[in-house]
């Protein structure tokens, strides 16, 4: 196996054991800390925002202006939009899925739909963030890949792993309120996540057998990247802080500081 699809399988598989851990938490916990939750939420958001330009937009346009016949810009700009208007179009699909699921009315038949729903709706939502992750490590394909290139593979892997966490959780513990036993709510909850690994094994397959799509893979993932942190992180992490009401920004604020000097320091 060509190692940057197997180091694309292992970030994926990765990304479903943080699935499974927070499916985890409706065996040992009624809810993860919301503080702790919020502050790693906050931390990966801006990670992923200073590594979409520094590991991936940069990489892109510079990959692209010695390579492409079209202006980098516009390779550039049509990776990014295409990259976050993919996990867009996902998240509509989940958000119509969802909405069924919240319709039931709780009938035996009823709950069962409901059940399967939740599960498919979390489960489609997991397809596209596998194949921004595997398209990410499928760009290390390239003998000249740089440690930004790693930087940013690892870091979406990681931002995409650390969310897993909170919708493994979501998973399980409204199963185990509609009644589930807590080894099949845990079950369910993982079983979510097993399409990641699928998904970025075909991600990091298109980039290796078509090279020349680098720069789009690239810019691609960067705008699924900031999709993720800007439509589902941050407004995750922003909830319930009434104590602390800037543990989450700094978190935010800290995530981008460190990952900026880490690119910068080691590019």
């Amino acid at each position: 196996m060509n190692i940057v699809v197997l180091m694309a399988l292992i970030a994926t598989l990765c990304t479903w054991a943080v699935t499974a851990l927070g499916a985890a938490t409706v065996v040992f916990f009624k809810s993860p800390s919301p503080k702790i939750l919020n502050g790693m939420l906050g931390f990966a958001a801006g990670v992923m925002i200073a590594a979409s330009f520094w590991s991936l937009l940069q990489p892109a346009i510079e990959r692209a202006e010695a390579s492409s016949v079209i202006p980098a810009y516009i390779v550039a700009t049509l990776g990014f939009l295409c990259g976050a208007l993919f996990l867009w179009g996902s998240d509509k699909v989940v958000s119509y899925a969802r909405r069924n699921a919240n319709n039931s009315i709780g009938q035996p038949s009823e709950r069962t739909n409901r059940i399967i729903m939740l599960v498919l709706s979390i489960t489609l939502h997991n397809i596209p963030e596998g194949l921004a992750v595997g398209v990410a490590f499928g760009t290390l394909q390239s003998g000249t890949a740089s440690m930004e290139g790693w930087m940013g593979a690892i870091t979406i892997a990681m931002g995409i792993g650390l969310q897993n966490f909170p919708e493994g959780a979501a998973v399980s513990l409204p199963l185990r309120r509609e009644g589930l036993s807590r080894r099949k709510s845990f079950f369910f909850g993982q079983a979510s996540g097993i399409v990641e690994p699928i998904a970025g094994v075909i991600g990091a397959l298109l980039v290796v057998t078509m090279e020349s799509i680098l720069p789009y893979a690239l810019s691609f993932a960067a705008g699924a990247m900031i999709l993720v942190a800007v439509h589902e992180l941050i407004p995750e992490c922003q909830q319930n802080q009434k104590d602390q009401p800037y543990f989450a920004t700094m978190g935010i604020i800290a995530g981008f500081a460190v990952m900026m000097l880490l690119d910068v320091m080691l590019g």
